[in-house]
């Protein structure tokens, strides 16, 4: 059995230590935390509060220097081949610029070690770097390229002053051909020969001055042909250094089973695959003979720019990095049910709240899904088609997250869809949304714009970018407090996906989110938020609409 490390592998202590063992591994894009894994989570938070290992600025304390960076961490509970239940320690990434830290598991692949063949290539591609640099800095270099830019600028007004020159000529001889219309043979011959040796001058002109150009050009593309060589020297080197790392970069299963980077992804995997604590916390267990129990990951420390983070709240496992690599690592591993596959909506009643015969309206229950989704079929559409058979078109105008209730607009016909939707894509459409947020909101209403655009690498979450995102307004107003929490209204100006819900939970727009968010913030019975009321222009009856439903949690 290989060694292990004490301060990696901790052991736990009463009443923990006689816990039972979880009898499936925690499933890792939505769980909540086992209790042995809150108590892995606290006792890291107790230690990173007061440990002098290391000095990195998670923004927690204002006398701190340097760039504020939150962290992801995890916990693996763990059982050694003697039976005793501990735990392990992960960050992710980085963690005050270095991949090793007493108590914390090493990365899977460590691309700083001094001897490793990425920290060789990683020296010859700055000596390239700083090759390439050294001439592209160099004053023959940019000399030439001055001269040559001068040059041609000359050339330019040369030409065209002689140019210009000739168009005047002409015109001279233009006028005296008109004054002088019986001209000898003589005269007419020496106005042709005139003009003549005005385009050979010309031809003459520019071949000069090309020839000073392909002079300069000539000795500046020695330097360029340098600069260029380095340069696909450098983008080759980088390239196969790329592909080496991907193909090192391998993960262990229960099986003793590895896969690259390369091989999971099928291909180049995302920036920073492999990085986060899931995998690393995993492959040390598989490496020493640990059975993976239970896990967690919670954030410490500020919030970023984009992403919705608040401090000591537990999240899942990313998406687009984790799941294909812990899809292998999970191998089989017995996993707590997939919460995704499950119909949580089954048994909740859908009430009609308006209908005639181009238009139903309902009443959609918390966790019942707008449209179909790939594991579950059960939904607003498949019901109202169930109920109406004989209706035709997409029916559903809009969409309501599954975790949201309140009043849905559908369409009976496909003419009456496009007329409805195009109120909804034009704004048209008034809506009004109830929702209790976790924690007290000093302001009395507001206007909140924050752009989103979806987090590619942590399907569905969306995030703020100023860059990219799409315009996302929201106007907002307070209703009540109670017992620390925030009765709001919210008119969204704008339709984005989870528009309402980063809106709240962002630390630049509420930073309260709204109870019950199992994507930005925590888990409760139900997430508190209903569409309470629509207001829209019947395309028929030619007349406005209000339809309203109070919220079961007003």
């Amino acid at each position: 059995m290989k060694h292990i490390k004490p301060d990696l592998f901790q052991k736990f202590t009463a009443p923990f230590s006689e816990y039972p063992i979880p009898k499936e591994f925690t499933f890792p894009f939505f769980y909540e935390p086992h209790a042995l894994s809150i108590e892995a989570a606290r006792l890291l938070q107790q230690y990173l509060k007061v440990q002098k290992d290391f000095e990195h600025n998670f923004g927690l304390q204002k006398e701190q220097s340097g760039m504020v960076i939150g962290k992801m961490f995890g916990v693996l509970v763990v059982q050694n081949e003697v039976g005793e239940l501990g735990f392990l320690w992960a960050f992710s990434g980085k963690l005050a610029e270095q991949n090793h830290w007493p108590k914390f598991v090493p990365t899977v692949y460590d691309m700083l070690q001094d001897n490793g063949f990425f920290k060789s290539e990683e020296i010859i591609l700055n000596e390239l770097n700083s090759k390439i640099e050294i001439l592209e800095k160099s004053i023959d270099y940019n000399t030439l390229r001055e001269v040559l830019t001068k040059t041609i600028h000359e050339t330019q007004e040369a030409v065209e002053s002689f140019k210009q020159t000739i168009k005047n000529n002409k015109k001279v001889r233009s006028i005296f051909r008109e004054n002088h219309p019986n001209l000898t043979d003589e005269q007419t011959l020496k106005l042709i020969q005139e003009s003549q040796l005005e385009s050979i001058r010309l031809r003459q002109l520019q071949l000069d001055w090309k020839t000073k150009i392909d002079l300069i050009s000539t000795e500046l593309a020695q330097f360029e042909q340098q600069i260029n060589a380095l340069k696909d020297e450098r983008r080759n080197r980088s390239a196969a250094l790329q592909q080496q790392l991907f193909s090192e970069y391998a993960f262990l299963n229960q099986y003793g089973e590895t896969k690259s980077l390369q091989t999971i992804f099928n291909g180049n995997p995302p920036a920073g695959a492999g990085e986060c604590a899931a995998p690393k916390l995993l492959h040390y267990a598989f490496q020493n003979k640990l059975k993976p129990l239970a896990m967690a990951e919670f954030w410490w420390g500020q919030s970023p720019k984009s992403e919705v983070r608040k401090h000591g709240q537990f999240y899942p496992a990313c998406t687009g990095k984790c799941e294909p690599i812990l899809r292998h690592m999970l191998d089989g591993i017995p996993l707590e049910k997939n919460p995704f596959l499950i119909n949580l909506g089954a048994n909740k009643p859908m009430e009609i709240l308006y209908e005639d015969h181009w238009i139903i309206a309902v009443s959609k229950p918390t966790d019942l899904l707008s449209t179909p989704g790939k594991a579950i079929a059960d939904s607003v559409y498949t019901r109202i088609k169930s109920m109406r058979p004989n209706i035709s078109g997409p029916i559903i105008v809009h969409r309501l997250d599954m975790a949201t209730s309140g009043i849905l607009l559908c369409a009976k016909d496909v003419d009456t869809y496009k007329i409805l939707q195009y109120q909804f894509i034009k704004r048209k459409i008034q809506k009004k949304y109830i929702a209790l947020l976790e924690g007290v909101i000093i302001q009395n209403q507001g206007t909140i714009n924050l752009p989103l655009v979806l987090d590619i690498d942590n399907r569905p979450f969306q995030k703020v970018c100023f860059d990219l995102g799409k315009l996302a307004v929201t106007e907002w107003r307070k209703i009540s407090e109670r017992k620390g929490q925030t009765l709001v209204e919210f008119k969204p100006i704008t339709g984005r996906t989870h528009q309402l819900r980063v809106h709240a939970a962002h630390h630049l727009g509420l930073n309260c989110p709204i109870v019950g968010d199992d994507l930005y913030g925590t888990q409760s019975d139900r997430l508190y938020l209903h569409a309470q009321s629509l207001t829209f222009w019947h395309p028929h009856e030619k007349k406005e609409i209000t339809l309203n439903l109070p919220a079961p949690f007003a």
